[in-house]
């Protein structure tokens, strides 16, 4: 049996559960490792459950018949997700994947367990709803940027995030990783960058970018 605690401890619902309900999150709880690059759910996937990120990064996307990809949000160490529990979450109808970007460590509670403690646990309810919110939230975010802000706009939001995220203004992506996540093409993003640089808002070296001028890039969004 995982003990849970030391991972869920600090969410709000934990004090609100009962010794039994804690003892059953843990005898249905799995740890599971994931390299990078391989696809932690999609749309012929069995109910994940919820997913807690131990170590590593996840990145949400969907996917159209065409196999263009727009990444909806990221999680990284210590965040949850619970939009891969559609079976358990009704309300949840959208298709959406999940994949590692780096060599990722994930607790994942099964589904009937979570949607058992939902039942019985309002605090618990009330987590998942609200997880489910922020995650939808983010996901329009991602939306309304990429149907009203100018490239300059989104590429310069998305280095802010990397910063606020990380804390370290060196940013150690490709032009392809970057334009993955911000939904773009990798001239396109490359061609941005360098009007970047020549603003004094960036530095470029391979494999990295240099924030410069933080106000600068927030007066572009």
């Amino acid at each position: 049996m995982i003990d849970i605690s030391t991972y869920l401890n600090s969410y709000e619902f934990w004090p609100h559960l009962t010794e039994d309900e804690k003892i059953e999150l843990s005898m249905n709880a799995v740890e599971r490792t994931y390299p990078s690059g391989s696809t932690i759910f999609d749309s012929e996937s069995e109910c994940l459950g919820l997913v807690y990120v131990i170590s590593g990064s996840l990145r949400t996307f969907m996917m159209s018949d065409e196999g263009r990809e727009v990444t909806l949000f990221r999680l990284g160490k210590g965040e949850c997700c619970i939009l891969s529990a559609s079976c358990v979450i009704k309300e949840i109808s959208f298709e959406s994947f999940i994949a590692a970007e780096e060599d990722t460590r994930l607790l994942i509670i099964n589904a009937g367990t979570v949607m058992r403690i939902r039942q019985q646990n309002i605090y618990f309810r009330c987590f998942t709803y609200e997880l489910a919110t922020r995650r939808f939230s983010a996901a329009m975010k991602t939306m309304d940027n990429l149907l009203f802000l100018k490239i300059e706009g989104r590429l310069a939001s998305f280095l802010l995030s990397e910063y606020e995220r990380t804390g370290i203004k060196e940013i150690k992506m490709t032009h392809e990783q970057v334009a993955q996540y911000i939904n773009s093409a990798r001239e396109v993003v490359a061609r941005t960058l360098k009007r970047f640089v020549q603003d004094g808002l960036v530095e470029v070296r391979r494999g990295v970018i240099i924030l410069r001028d933080m106000e600068g890039l927030k007066n572009l969004i």
